[in-house]
């Protein structure tokens, strides 16, 4: 059974979801990281929630980037740990040097919390190998700052490497600037990095893993990471 471990930053709001969604809904191996430890706890996959890590005081995940559980998780992820951050994951990531790009305010200036349907743009990776036939995944973003952003020859290697996994789309899995909630470049919701063991993706998985909210389109993505490690 995998082991999952949540990082907890101060300001973070979205651990105990994400702890919850594992542990309980999944009934998989899950632990609290605390931010100022370095040890890991044996963990297979490491969880960057979302939240306002140091209250965004400066750039969203600019500080968290430099606690020390991070250098931890930067050196399990250069030796191939699964990692996934989740919007202000996400944000953490960037910063950190783990994922190329940026992340500007939403093109709106405002705050954005709400269900978005995602297309699948690469099926064959650690977090979207279950994904078969359905043609999106309906998940929520929360966040003020998920207009991602990279310069054309990042975006053309995102592309060229298959690193970009999921895009803003309609329910069928039609993208285009109409289902841009945030004026993300090319509609980006979610890449990997090169080798493909990092994932940073804006929407929260951990948010639609009960049934009890009548969607589990997050469920596949957590185990689509606990059948690669099976296998």
């Amino acid at each position: 059974m995998p082991r999952f471990g949540v990082v907890v930053f101060p300001g973070s709001n979205c651990d105990h979801d994400a702890y919850y969604s594992v542990g309980n809904v999944l009934g998989y191996d899950v632990n609290f990281l605390w931010h100022k430890d370095s040890d890991l706890k044996e963990s297979d996959v490491i969880i960057l929630p979302g939240g306002f890590s140091y209250g965004d005081y400066l750039r969203s995940g600019a500080i968290a980037r430099f606690s020390p559980i991070m250098n931890s998780v930067i050196d399990f992820a250069g030796k191939g740990g699964i990692v996934i951050g989740i919007c202000n994951g996400f944000q953490i990531l960037l910063e950190a040097g783990l994922l190329p790009g940026i992340m500007f305010r939403n093109k709106s200036l405002q705050f954005v919390c709400k269900d978005v349907y995602l297309s699948i743009e690469n099926r064959n990776t650690i977090f979207t190998n279950l994904i078969n036939g359905q043609k999106s995944l309906k998940i929520p973003i929360a966040h003020g700052e998920g207009n991602y952003f990279c310069d054309a020859d990042t975006l053309k290697m995102l592309q060229d490497n298959n690193q970009i996994v999921f895009r803003y789309s309609s329910s069928i899995g039609e993208v285009n600037k109409e289902f841009n909630p945030n004026g993300s470049t090319k509609n980006i919701a979610g890449i990997i990095n090169k080798e493909g063991n990092i994932l940073g993706m804006m929407p929260h998985p951990e948010r639609v893993c009960n049934p009890v909210l009548n969607n589990t389109d997050g469920q596949i993505i957590f185990k689509s990471i606990a059948s690669h490690l099976k296998n």
